[in-house]
């Protein structure tokens, strides 16, 4: 039988640039849905690896208990002194390997648009590039303590209109200069402007307040021993979670939204591509009718029919898959973008990431369309008896 599908499939691929009208209409259908379906997709995974890009597993985040975000979370200064001297925090000569940080969220606009965005104003402590190793000073240098100096992400820095050293913006009733632009591997702090805690909270009159503690652990493992620590202390509650795992948390709200969408989005196109892989493919077996009836009378079997109609979809499916995967790919990948972050409210800068896992769901997707699309015609085909077919004119 296998011989027989085999035979009568390399036959209809062979027919094909005779309906070459019919069966560019199914591939383009297809493809389009493709576009869509892998395009919307790539978007969500390339939010969720810049917001999971550079989370060392040897680096925790202790926040408030209960608090989703750093937004939500606050800490006083003796809590900040007792997270820093818990077992499990790495040290270097003698100091721990901790950031206590403070987070506001501010608006600027963008230049050339002058539309406003949100951008995150992060209080760092020295100890702040010991903890989030990736982070490098690209351009200039970095802030000095006890000054109102800022450096910025590269991803903010082309989201404010391309701004470098020597500028300077006012933010919280003071204004701050631009001294650096730093890289963090594409991470998420590289939509962040950093500058010294202290000037932070003076600026908008937070002092001795904290939002989160970033440490360094001494290994992977001693997390547990960290959160047992502190968990267990009834001085105060947190939370303890792996810096990883946190941004991943962060991500997961808008990343779901976009997946949903984009697969009803593409379940509503992917409607009219199987509408339209059923008109073709059901015009080819009418074409062909004396065709099968005389494949019937030569002794190859329904099943063979039916199979080879399958197949030839299947044959078109994934010629539109390849082409919708390929444009999806020249439209998208790499596509520089940014979107407000639910979790923090902020704007976050990424890059459109059409990855081989997403082209082998888009091929995978078109092939599915194909075969429920050729359904009905096949089995018209396989129960297609040879007089009445061989009465077609």
């Amino acid at each position: 039988m296998w011989k027989q599908v085999l035979a009568v499939t390399v036959l209809n691929v062979r027919s094909v640039p005779q309906r070459l009208g019919s069966s560019a209409v199914t591939v383009a259908g297809i493809a389009g849905v493709v576009v869509v379906f892998v395009g919307v997709l790539s978007m969500a995974e390339g939010f969720l690896r810049v917001m999971t890009t550079g989370g060392d597993l040897r680096t925790a985040i202790v926040l408030r208990a209960g608090a989703s975000s750093e937004t939500g979370s606050m800490l006083d200064m003796d809590t900040v002194r007792l997270i820093k001297d818990a077992p499990g925090i790495g040290r270097r000569d003698g100091q721990p390997r901790a950031s206590a940080e403070f987070v506001v969220v501010v608006r600027h606009a963008q230049a050339g648009t002058g539309k406003a965005m949100n951008v995150i104003l992060r209080g760092v402590e020295p100890a702040a590039f010991d903890v989030r190793g990736e982070v490098r000073i690209a351009e200039g240098r970095s802030f000095q303590p006890g000054h109102y100096e800022v450096i910025l992400g590269r991803g903010v820095a082309r989201r404010l209109g391309n701004m470098t050293t020597g500028q300077s913006v006012r933010w919280g009733g003071s204004t701050w200069n631009v001294v650096g632009v730093f890289d963090a591997n594409g991470g998420s702090v590289e939509s962040e402007v950093w500058c010294d805690i202290d000037m932070l909270q003076q600026a908008f009159r937070r002092h001795n307040a904290f939002q989160a503690v970033y440490a360094t652990l001494e290994s992977p493992e001693s997390l547990d021993v960290l959160r047992t620590s502190l968990e267990a202390d009834p001085r105060f509650e947190v939370d303890v979670r792996r810096e990883s795992e946190y941004y991943a948390e962060q991500s997961r709200a808008l990343t779901g939204l976009i997946t949903t969408a984009g697969a009803f989005i593409a379940f509503l196109m992917a409607a009219g591509a199987i509408f339209g892989a059923v008109s073709t493919t059901y015009a080819a077996v009418i074409s062909r009718t004396r065709e099968i009836a005389t494949l019937r009378a030569l002794g190859f079997g329904s099943t063979a029919v039916a199979c080879s109609v399958l197949a030839e979809a299947a044959v078109l499916a994934l010629a539109g898959g390849a082409v919708g995967a390929v444009m999806a790919w020249m439209l998208f990948d790499g596509l520089a973008v940014s979107t407000l972050n639910f979790q923090s409210m902020s704007q976050v800068a990424f890059a459109f990431s059409v990855t081989p896992q997403l082209v082998t769901r888009g091929m995978a997707y078109a092939v599915a369309m194909g075969l429920v699309g050729a359904m009905w015609p096949s089995w018209r085909a396989a129960r297609l008896t040879i007089v009445d077919g061989l009465r077609e004119e």
